[in-house]
C-alpha cells in the first residue's frame, strides 16, 4: 500500500511499502490492511503507526485530520500538523517541544495584540479630549486624569 501524509504546507510522509497501518478516530483505534474497502474517517489527535514490508515500524503524530483509504491500496492523511519519527520516545519529545514553542508564540502574539489595543485606546482618547491631558489606560479601561491610580 502507499501512504501519503500531507499538511497544508508540505508532504510529510510518502511511503510505497506499507504493510499495515494503525490509526485512531473518535470511535477508537483501527487498522488498515491491503485490500481494505474504501474508507474515510476523521482522525483524532494521535499517533498513526505503520509497518513497512521489512517489518520496521514508523510513526507520525497528527493533529487531527482526515484519513482516506482508496481501492488500489492508497492511504492519504490530510492534517494541519504532522511530525514523523521512527522512535516513539524521540517523537514525544519533539512534539512536546513544538507544542511549547507554539504556545510561547501564541502568548507573545496575545501580548502584542493587547499592547496595540491599549495604544489605540490612548490615541482615541487624546483625539476625543485634547484639552483633558493624557488618559491612563489599565487593563482595557480608561481612567479620568486625576482618578484612582
Amino acid at each position: 500500500m502507499k501512504l501519503v501524509v500531507t499538511t497544508p504546507f508540505e508532504v510529510v510522509v510518502e511511503s510505497d511499502e506499507v504493510a499495515h497501518l494503525r490509526a485512531e478516530d473518535a470511535t477508537g483505534a483501527f487498522g488498515i490492511l491491503p485490500g481494505h474497502a474504501d474508507f474515510v474517517t476523521v482522525l483524532s489527535v494521535s499517533v498513526a503507526t505503520w509497518r513497512d514490508r521489512t517489518g520496521a515500524e514508523h510513526h507520525v503524530a497528527v493533529r487531527g485530520g482526515v484519513l482516506d483509504v482508496r481501492t488500489g491500496g492508497r492511504i492519504a492523511i490530510a492534517t494541519r500538523e504532522a511530525v514523523p519519527g521512527d522512535d516513539l520516545e524521540r517523537l514525544e519529545t519533539e512534539v512536546l517541544s513544538r507544542f511549547r514553542e507554539r504556545l510561547a508564540a501564541e502568548q507573545a502574539a496575545r501580548t502584542d495584540s493587547q499592547r496595540l489595543y491599549l495604544a489605540a485606546i490612548r490615541q482615541i482618547s487624546r483625539y476625543l479630549r485634547p484639552d483633558q491631558g493624557p488618559v491612563r489606560v489599565r487593563e482595557g479601561m480608561a481612567e479620568e486624569p486625576g482618578g484612582p491610580a
